[in-house]
């Protein structure tokens, strides 16, 4: 019996893109799309910490919540560059995106590192994004769900069960990230059956949180990503930069509640 969801979660990541200018216009066009798309829609946008507080600004009187790509795993103290998760809770961020690929991978970040991170994250009431995802290599290798199971598990281990039950997943294929390739619908859905299963064996009801599907997301395939009983929303890269692709995904994810008759320019 298909899983009944009270409501699709689509969160855009900026990464490292921005300029107050083009700010303006983006968040301009997100809080249009919210006011269009109806409440079980929810739409936030992970951008870069030195626009925390022009989101905050543009995004406060809407529907849109905003949030950070990172926070470090440090409280406070003599960490050079760092910027702590108290820090953008004071700007009103809502998530943070911890344990992405590109993270992982440039940054050497480990699981503990980032169990460490969604433990300041919750500290500051923010609601952690806890990314996973296998490379091209380990998906041809036949290892995905090992791959995956492994990232999932080890962090969800160095947590308290409470911790867990406020975490938003995300299944991104590093091999779909910017490169315009997208995981078929039958593939995330089966990664995201498979995910769920996991979740289920490590606490009781923790498979009914939202697990997000990312990987170059787009206007024309979000209708059938949202249509699959286990993709709860997505994490958006590259296409929200780009005010119709974000918002005719945020369109598509209301037509699979019934809100939106057709789509808006």
């Amino acid at each position: 019996m298909p899983r009944v969801r009270d409501s699709i979660l689509v969160v855009g990541n900026w990464k490292l893109n921005g300029t107050l200018a083009e700010n303006e216009a983006r968040l301009a066009s997100l809080a249009i799309s919210a006011s269009r798309v109806g409440e079980r829609v929810q739409m936030a946008a992970c951008v870069p910490f030195p626009y925390l507080y022009q989101a905050q600004q543009a995004l406060r009187n809407t529907a849109v919540a905003w949030g950070v790509q990172d926070v470090s795993e440090h409280h406070f103290g003599a960490f050079t560059g760092e910027t702590s998760a108290a820090m953008a809770a004071e700007f009103g961020a809502t998530f943070a995106i911890v344990g992405h690929s590109e993270r992982r991978s440039y940054h050497g970040e480990t699981s503990t590192c980032i169990s460490a991170k969604i433990g300041r994250a919750l500290d500051s009431g923010l609601t952690p994004i806890l990314c996973v995802g296998e490379t091209l290599e380990e998906r041809d290798a036949g290892e995905t769900t090992e791959v995956v199971s492994a990232q999932l598990v080890e962090v969800l281990g160095a947590l308290t069960s409470e911790d867990r039950s406020r975490l938003v997943f995300a299944y991104e294929p590093v091999w779909a990230i910017g490169t315009g390739r997208t995981a078929s619908p039958e593939q995330a859905q089966a990664v995201h059956a498979h995910l769920r299963g996991v979740l289920t064996a490590v606490s009781t009801g923790l498979d009914q949180r939202p697990i997000l599907y990312g990987g170059s997301v787009k206007a024309g395939n979000a209708e059938e990503l949202f249509s699959q009983d286990d993709i709860d929303g997505a994490l958006v890269g590259g296409a929200s930069l780009v005010a119709t692709e974000f918002g005719g995904i945020c369109d598509a994810a209301s037509r699979i509640h019934g809100g939106l008759a057709n789509v808006i320019a």
